[in-house]
């Protein structure tokens, strides 16, 4: 494959992959305003990915299009990392697990807003507008849980728990993210960590759920990896399932 296509599906993946699973909270969520909430910032995530999707199919040539890509490819082909695919998980987990992504996504795309690919830079651009609220709201809510009953400190102790392992993948350079940033249209994810470490550990700590003793024992953490090769766990396969039905039960219908 392309190699700048396949960063730019990797992108996209993460953004359509995240946005399903937020998604499921519509109509669940613990407070209206906030169900509205996190329903708008799952559209936000479907609309990058539209968007990035369509430039990949562009890329690519051929009879590709952005509905063939989001819905066409099977689990192997898809690039997203393991995070964003893993299952809802309660109110907590959810929160946390969106402003640990919103934070690198942050940095990314701030960095992306200067690529070489102008089409990607405009997409970037755009992005940073939402993913800015998207990295406010989520905060705001990990300092309100983790700092708030021991209930829901005890559960976002726990997420965080499940969730970290997951979140080194972010900066492992997959190929074709190597081939991207020499060619000044990607960003060395590698780069983003420090910047990242600095602001999450901010928040932590201002949400009770980071001291030094944990700081130090994260990061010696092992983390799991694969998804940017294509080596998912079970979820995702489950997920494209559902969310794939419609375009191959119909193929080449348009709603």
């Amino acid at each position: 494959m392309h190699p700048h296509a396949e960063y730019l599906l990797h992108l996209a993946d993460n953004a359509l992959v995240l946005s399903h699973r937020n998604s499921e909270w519509c109509g669940h969520g613990p407070e209206l305003e906030q169900d509205i909430a996190l329903s708008n910032i799952a559209l936000d995530l479907l609309g990058q990915a539209r968007h990035l999707y369509r430039h990949a199919a562009t890329t690519l040539g051929g009879t590709n299009t952005e509905d063939s890509l989001a819905y066409l490819r099977d689990t192997r082909a898809y690039r997203n990392i393991l995070l964003v695919e893993l299952p809802r998980g309660d109110w907590g987990f959810t929160i946390l697990r969106h402003y640990l992504f919103s934070e690198f996504s942050h940095l990314q795309y701030t960095a992306l807003q200067h690529a070489a690919d102008t089409q990607l830079a405009a997409i970037a651009a755009k992005a940073l507008v939402e993913i800015a609220y998207h990295r406010r709201w989520s905060g705001e809510w990990v300092v309100r849980l983790g700092d708030g009953t021991d209930e829901s400190h005890r559960r976002m102790a726990t997420a965080l728990d499940s969730l970290w392992p997951y979140t080194g993948e972010m900066f492992d350079a997959a190929p074709y993210e190597q081939t991207a940033t020499a060619q000044d249209s990607g960003i060395d994810p590698a780069t983003l960590r420090a910047d990242w470490l600095r602001q999450v550990e901010q928040t932590l700590r201002e949400a009770t759920l980071a001291d030094d003793r944990s700081t130090l024992a994260r990061a010696q953490t092992p983390h799991h990896k694969g998804g940017k090769q294509g080596l998912h766990t079970e979820h995702l396969g489950y997920l494209l399932a559902e969310m794939q039905f419609l375009q191959r039960a119909y193929p080449g219908n348009e709603w």
